[in-house]
């Protein structure tokens, strides 16, 4: 019996204490939870210098897995959020943890979002956190404890970057990461990560490999379409003004070291493509399609600079010239101030210096080094350069231009290649060379620059002599041999017909009689003919002139006997000139002299052939006419403010006066700054479209082009002959002469003046002087 009561005693008793522990194990369970979020809340500022809130927490004690819900860290200094996840989930070895080793087996962060704030130079919203959890020294004396982080998970993260001293603000989104994670006794970090721009498109893709004890690291990148916007923002501190686009292509494998930029290996392709940088969207300075480059291997360090191909496509670069400074001036400073400034300053940070830093260093000893690129290619590109600092706008483009090389390999013994480009309006451009890529100051070039017109160039020549010149080709050729830089070079300029126009009177032009200096340069088959060798050196080249004194000596002796010859030729081709066009001078509404005694000319063949017709073909240069009306109208507003009685009755003496007025007078330049409305405003055409009004300079216009009809009808129409005389549509183009005119065909037999005009010239272009450049002339007449 006593046994019995023992036995039962016993049972009861543990009975009892199973209970109570799984009472215990029960409560442990259910308030653990609370209490870990409680003591997380209540404690975080003292362990981690932020404080941290949570939703709800999740703490199982047997398995060791953790979750936190809807996880928030906060700035050490504020209650805005650092950090935060809707959730994170880590799992514990707990029997780890009996041998010291603190193993975390896996960790998941669901849409985490981080907040990134640069306030200066290396000084981040994290550096507390680094400074905190940084051990400054270890006590050897305690056993050591092991730490092991595996299976890190990102998924669906956002992350912010702010840049508080120069407002930078951007973001990633769609955050994904995946690593084994690290072991205490392993030096390699592993993972996979990607992600998408936070602002327009593109996504980025890319594994890792870092040994963090020797810093050495391997990474394999793609990026697709990629958009770069990011640099706008930082390009807006190195410019005044403008805007940036582009987007990246890439597929590139390197390998480094973190402490030393030069030793890096890459290989792959990297493209940068639509890429618009100007003065806003709608006005580029440079753009250009796609920029492919092809990396066999680059490897700074052991100077390996291995290309397979480098192409440019569609590239577009326009260079202006204003009355101050130049396009790129404007936006980026004098002499590239706001860069110098921005690059001096040490407590803030600008990815675009840093990018440029980059590429220079890591391109520093490239023509010393072992490099080859297969191919180099740029296709179609468009270079133009406008000169806005002239009383009127001098404009010229290369364009289609195309740029080739052979094989560039610094152990070959020269690299050829060649440029070839169109010239706008007119023209084109040819140019063969070949360097030797160990010794830069030894080169060959052979330059054709043809079918240019000298008419071009009227902008410098009214400015420079007051005189533009209505006729002319020129043609430029050279062949340059460079050997150590000593220049052995022939070079031949040839200006066929050149003609002087009537002057142009502006008090702010030079006065040069050109009509007399082409009595000295003019040879007597009407051209301009020199060779010009160069010789020397580089850097001090000498010009022979010889060829030029002694055609302008022979000219003054020999042309004169033959005068009667030259006044032959330009009688005939005068006629043949007025024969099948009338010139129009800017602004010119009436006609001369010369033209009103043509008109009676072409009465008089329509009276005596019934069944001729005349039809007139307007060729309107419009572009450089709306230019004169535009600069007319912005003085004739400058000078009715000070003389309103004009206003009235607006008399040719005052029209005079406008006329010779300086486009850049200073009390009109004044004026118009006065009133310009927009800071973008560099040009005085821009300033002084604002002053007057595109509509009321297209006005002018079109009532310029109706006088000039009724003043070439008015003379049929008192002969009855108007009938005979059929207008077609106007064309807009920029005419090879630099004037507008009227294009006029015949119907029926050509007029007896004009057949014999072209019978005379002919015989006289068979004639010793002419026959020689007969050829270029037929070229000069296709175009």
């Amino acid at each position: 019996m006593p046994m019995k009561l023992t036995n039962t005693k016993l049972k009861k008793s543990v009975l009892i204490t199973v209970t109570i522990l799984i009472s215990l194990l029960a409560i442990i369970f259910i308030f653990i939870s609370p209490i870990a979020k409680y003591l997380v809340e209540k404690y975080s500022v003292k362990y981690t210098g932020r404080r941290i809130k949570m939703d709800r927490a999740y703490v199982n004690p047997f398995t060791g897995y953790v979750h936190f819900s809807n996880l928030r860290i906060y700035e050490a200094t504020n209650d805005s959020i650092f950090f935060s996840a809707e959730g994170l989930s880590m799992d514990f070895e707990l029997r780890k943890m009996l041998s010291k080793t603190y193993e975390i087996s896996e960790l998941v962060l669901d849409k985490p979002t981080g907040i990134v704030i640069l306030n200066q130079r290396n000084d981040f919203n994290f550096n507390d956190l680094i400074t905190r959890f940084s051990s400054p020294s270890t006590d050897t004396t305690k056993p050591p404890l092991h730490f092991n982080i595996l299976n890190v998970k990102i998924n669906d993260g956002v992350f912010y970057f702010h840049d508080t001293l120069i407002h930078i603000d951007y973001f990633i989104k769609n955050v994904s990461f995946e690593s084994p994670g690290k072991k205490w006794d392993q030096d390699t970090v592993t993972g996979k990560f990607s992600f998408s721009a936070g602002i327009g498109t593109g996504d980025m893709e890319a594994n890792f490999n870092i040994n963090v004890k020797t810093l050495d690291y391997r990474y394999a990148i793609k990026a697709h379409q990629f958009n770069l916007a990011i640099l706008q923002q930082y390009l807006k501190h190195l410019i005044n003004y403008g805007t940036f686009s582009a987007n990246l292509d890439a597929d590139l494998k390197t390998t480094g070291n973190f402490s030393d930029e030069d030793n890096q290996d890459t290989k792959g392709r990297f493209a940068i493509n639509d890429f618009h940088f100007g003065k806003t969207r709608a006005d580029d300075y440079a753009s250009f399609d796609k920029f492919l480059m092809t990396i066999t291997e680059v490897n700074p360090k052991q100077h390996i600079y291995h290309l397979d191909s480098v192409t440019l496509t569609r590239p577009y670069f326009k260079y202006e010239k204003y009355d101050r400074l130049d396009n790129i001036e404007t936006m980026f400073g004098a002499n590239g101030a706001n860069v110098t400034a921005v690059d001096a300053d040490n407590t803030q940070y600008n990815l675009v210096i840093e990018l440029a830093h980059y590429l220079i260093n890591i391109s520093k000893n490239f023509f010393q080094s072992v490099y080859t690129i297969n191919k180099v290619a740029v296709n179609e590109a468009d270079i133009r350069f406008n000169d806005y600092s002239r009383n009127e706008e001098f404009s010229v483009a290369a364009k289609p231009l195309y740029f080739s090389a052979d094989s560039v390999n610094q152990g070959k013994g020269k690299i050829k290649f060649s440029v070839k480009s169109g010239i706008n309006p007119y023209g084109e451009m040819n140019l063969q060379a070949s360097i030797n890529p160990r010794d830069s100051a030894s080169f060959d070039v052979d330059f054709h620059f043809a079918k240019i017109p000298i008419s071009l160039f009227n902008p410098y020549l009214i400015t420079y002599t007051s005189f533009p010149l209505d006729r002319g080709t020129i043609e430029f050729n050279g062949a340059w041999k460079v050997r150590k830089g000593i220049i052995q070079s022939e070079n031949h300029l040839l200006i066929i017909d050149p003609r002087v126009g009537t002057r142009v009177k502006n008090k702010a032009d030079k006065w040069i009689p050109v009509w007399l200096l082409m009595a000295f340069m003019r040879e007597r088959s009407n051209v301009i003919d020199y060779s010009i060798p160069i010789t020397g050196d580089l850097k001090s080249p000498k010009l022979h002139l010889r060829d030029v004194v002694f055609s302008i000596l022979g000219n003054i002796f020999i042309k004169p006997p033959t005068t009667a010859y030259g006044v032959a030729v330009r009688n005939q081709e005068s006629t043949i000139e007025k024969s099948l066009t009338m010139k129009w001078a800017m602004r010119q509404s009436s006609m001369s002299h010369s033209q009103e005694r043509f008109m009676k000319k072409l009465a008089d063949y329509l009276s005596a052939n019934s069944n001729a017709r005349i039809f007139i073909y307007p060729q309107q240069y419009a572009m450089k006419e709306k230019e004169y009306v535009l600069f007319f109208e912005a003085k004739k507003k400058y000078y009715l403010s000070f003389h309103p009685e004009a206003g009235k009755v607006f008399s040719e003496s005052d029209s005079e006066k406008i006329d010779k007025m300086s486009i850049r007078d200073s009390m009109f330049m004044k004026y118009l700054n006065k009133h310009v409305s927009h800071y973008l405003m560099f040009t005085i055409q821009d300033k002084c479209m604002n002053l007057v009004g595109n509509a009321l300079v297209n006005s002018k216009f079109q009532k310029l082009n109706e006088t000039r009809k009724n003043a070439f009808n008015s003379y049929f129409k008192s002969k009855g002959l108007n009938d005979r005389i059929v207008f077609k549509p106007s064309k807009d183009n920029i005419p090879y002469n630099g004037f507008s005119f009227y294009k006029i065909e015949y119907t029926g037999e050509l007029p007896d003046f004009l057949i014999s005009a072209y019978k005379k010239i002919g015989e006289l272009n068979d004639e010793a002087p002419r026959e020689e450049y007969k050829k270029d002339r037929k070229k000069i007449k296709a175009i």
